[in-house]
């Protein structure tokens, strides 16, 4: 089994940049497809950001792909996710997940993936 570990999370200011790491133990995270999920208190758990087992694929999230870039080291087992100019209402918990996968697929819905870390807390102020 594939344990998933997120980083890089904390609490920062507007116009900030955070980069988020989610790091794969147990099994080689190449062959999974990974995504980011947010959860802000009380909301639904959204996509963010996903990137196919190979890296030709990635997906953004329309409100805020402007402002994101998903990227994966399979040697190191690691999808980073690059948040930039944060906002307030980015405040949420990342989470990633991971669900194997070949070729280009990436999938965009929660019940796609069947692996999640426990989350990364950021909290951006004003």
């Amino acid at each position: 089994q594939v344990q998933l570990v997120e980083s890089g999370g904390g609490s920062v200011q507007t116009g900030d940049s955070l980069r988020l790491s989610c790091t794969a133990s147990g099994r080689p995270l190449s062959n999974f497809a990974v995504a980011w999920f947010s959860q802000a208190p009380g909301k639904e758990r959204e996509f963010v950001a996903g990137i196919a087992w190979s890296g030709a694929n990635v997906q953004y999230a329309d409100a805020v792909n402007d402002r994101l870039t998903i990227s994966r080291d399979n040697a190191k087992n690691t999808v980073t996710l690059k948040i930039d100019n944060l906002k307030p209402e980015d405040t949420a918990t990342y989470y990633c997940a991971a669900t194997l996968a070949r070729g280009n697929w990436v999938g965009l819905h929660r019940h796609e993936y069947d692996r999640w870390g426990q989350g990364t807390q950021v909290t951006v102020s004003s």
